[in-house]
């Protein structure tokens, strides 16, 4: 181990025990395990910015007392973040129960305005989170445009498909209310939840405030959580048109992936944005 790295952990009343053991799930940032004599950690070594960004949104969610269990903040120190490490368990149809019911809890934490008080990132992605009071502003100004323009730049949007989602951009104050902006984790895709002996837990968050079916819509993206959760979570109010909502906010996540791993992802935008305009 580095030792300016162990002395920082020492200075933080850590005393390591052993070296970093690689963990697996570490696309974006190197993600290890470290024994010491105080319990095992988590210790993430990325882009300091993105580290804090990071950071900042674990104690949002944790500030939150949503009933999901948040791994706290150990340290951050020049492009590392140490954070509890949590013990895992088997999903069951109570643990997905529990998630419906914490995230609907977090999602009843609403804010002032779509958006957060400084940029973070979504893996790699830079995301501007300049606030706006209108959601449909800021899913089109701050999510779908700039990224259909990062897309397009780098040759893997074509002008059509680039054409076809501003439309669908320009047209959401047509069918799509306003909220109030629910804080969300930002990146829900099912490897950013875990369940513990605790009830389930959420990591790696890219928080920013914003339409509450963002962060369902991002679960059933690769997949999907049971019957159980959606009961849970929708609490008999699940609006009549959340087909629709799902495909919008499926959206930026699939534009993202394109932008960030490649061409392959070509498709599944594509199928989305005819999704939504089956609609019109």
């Amino acid at each position: 181990m580095d030792a300016k790295l162990r002395q920082w952990l020492e200075s933080i009343e850590l005393a390591p025990i052993g070296d970093l053991q690689p963990l697996s799930g570490g696309d974006i940032a190197a993600v290890y395990r470290l024994s010491t004599h105080q319990g095992p950690v988590v210790i993430k070594h990325d882009d300091a910015a993105r580290l804090r960004g990071e950071a900042e949104g674990l104690r949002a969610l944790l500030s939150a007392n949503a009933k999901l269990i948040v791994p706290e903040v150990l340290g951050l120190f020049e492009g590392w973040l140490v954070i509890e490490s949590l013990d895992t368990v088997p999903a069951g149809p109570q643990s997905e129960a529990a998630l419906g019911e914490g995230l609907r809890g977090l999602h009843e934490v609403i804010g002032d305005a779509h958006g957060w008080h400084q940029d973070n990132a979504c893996g790699l992605t830079p995301q501007p989170n300049a606030p706006l009071n209108d959601g449909r502003a800021f899913q089109r100004e701050r999510r779908l445009l700039p990224l259909c323009e990062a897309c397009h730049q780098r040759g893997l949007l074509d002008n059509q498909l680039r054409e076809r989602i501003e439309r669908l951009a320009q047209d959401l104050e047509r069918w799509l209310p306003d909220t109030p902006p629910s804080l969300l984790h930002g990146d829900l895709w099912s490897g950013n939840v875990l369940f513990t002996n605790k009830g389930p837990a959420v990591i790696d968050p890219a928080v920013y405030r914003h339409y509450p079916e963002v962060d369902v819509a991002m679960l059933t993206l690769f997949g999907s959580p049971g019957e159980a959760f959606f009961d849970a979570y929708w609490n008999g109010n699940a609006p009549a048109d959340w087909p629709r909502r799902e495909a919008l906010f499926q959206l930026y996540p699939l534009l993202n992936h394109l932008l960030l791993f490649g061409a392959g992802y070509r498709s599944a935008v594509e199928r989305s944005v005819a999704r939504l305009e089956s609609y019109t």
